[in-house]
């Protein structure tokens, strides 16, 4: 089994290897978006793992950090599909700044 090291693809042998990163995002939203499965849809669509590393809900609203981790491509679909949705979306862990 060959050795990749490095967030990145790599070449091995003339075949290009895909290698998993790590990507720490944090999103803010308005209470009507508190009921929305965002974390349900990201884990059924896109082939990443979702570590919370923090969350906080209130009456006005909610914040979350996320970290992220999978091929480069799938966790730039997931960072896409957060920006089509009503959040305000930052990267790094962040706070909950209400």
């Amino acid at each position: 089994m060959p050795y990749v090291a490095g967030p990145r693809t790599r070449r091995l042998r003339g075949a290009t290897l895909l290698v998993k990163i790590k990507k720490n995002i944090h999103f803010e939203f308005a209470q009507e978006m508190v009921r929305e499965p965002l974390v349900y849809k990201i884990n059924r669509s896109f082939d990443v793992i979702v570590n919370i590393r923090g969350a906080s809900v209130s009456d006005e609203g909610g914040f979350m950090a996320l970290e992220l981790e999978g091929e480069e491509a799938e966790v730039d679909r997931v960072v896409e599909f957060l920006k089509g949705q009503s959040v305000k979306l930052g990267e790094g862990l962040g706070s909950y700044e209400r």
